[in-house]
């Protein structure tokens, strides 16, 4: 199986014959986040032990460093798992914002989760919004795996949805110290609010973000969105 996870019972691995392998993606219960020891790193993944379960992860560039730890520490990765008939592949990120633009990268036509992750590998959030604020192919088309045409597309598909480069830093700075910033985002859009008011309002709550309670945080950012 590629990427995925080491040491699972055969019950707990997703295969053809597994009733929730063949569920609509959305009814199962998907790994979004990590929290355990790294016990082992290779080309673009680490391996995360998770109760003595070890799990490996496809990586960017640079995550460990941005987590803020290295190989025998701690580290909590934000995680997206990819489903494809019976592989499972987990991608995780130093943050939430980053695995934000993970998503919204693969979705993109002819970017596959392996170009999303040269292209983060490459470009923090912030300079990625700027570079698709200003229209800069020849620094998009540096990367790894993108021409001219994917370049234009990433353009075409992310200039207003990362039209705010100010917004993304202030996220990406928040403290994730007890992972607020992600749990709001989550919780915002859980009802009904889009990703980028979802976004907007943690910003505005700023240094308050892993100071204060999660409740009031969770009322400050409702009464942002009025």
């Amino acid at each position: 199986m590629s990427g995925g996870y080491h040491g699972l019972p055969p019950a707990a691995r997703v295969n053809s014959t597994c009733p929730a392998a063949r569920l609509p993606l959305n009814r199962q219960r998907l790994i979004g986040r990590l929290v355990g020891v790294v016990v082992a790193t290779g080309d673009g993944t680490v391996t995360v032990d998770v109760g003595g379960v070890g799990y490996e992860v496809h990586v960017p560039g640079g995550t460990l460093g941005r987590s803020g730890t290295g190989a025998d520490a701690r580290v909590t990765l934000f995680v997206h798992t990819h489903v494809r008939e019976d592989t499972l592949d987990l991608f995780g990120f130093a943050s939430e914002l980053e695995r934000v633009l993970f998503k919204l990268l693969i979705a993109v036509p002819n970017v596959g989760p392996k170009t999303a992750l040269a292209i983060l590998s490459a470009l923090p959030p912030p300079e990625l919004a700027s570079a698709v604020a200003d229209r800069d192919l020849a620094r998009l088309t540096s990367i790894s795996g993108i021409g001219k045409k994917t370049a234009e597309r990433l353009v075409l598909e992310l200039k207003e949805k990362l039209s705010r480069l100010t917004q993304l830093e202030s996220i990406a700075a928040l403290p994730r110290k007890h992972d607020d910033a992600g749990r709001l985002l989550g919780a915002l859009t859980n009802m009904g609010f889009r990703q980028g008011e979802a976004e907007r309002a943690v910003a505005a709550l700023g240094d308050r973000v892993g100071k204060e309670p999660l409740s009031e945080l969770l009322k400050a950012a409702l009464a942002t969105l009025g």
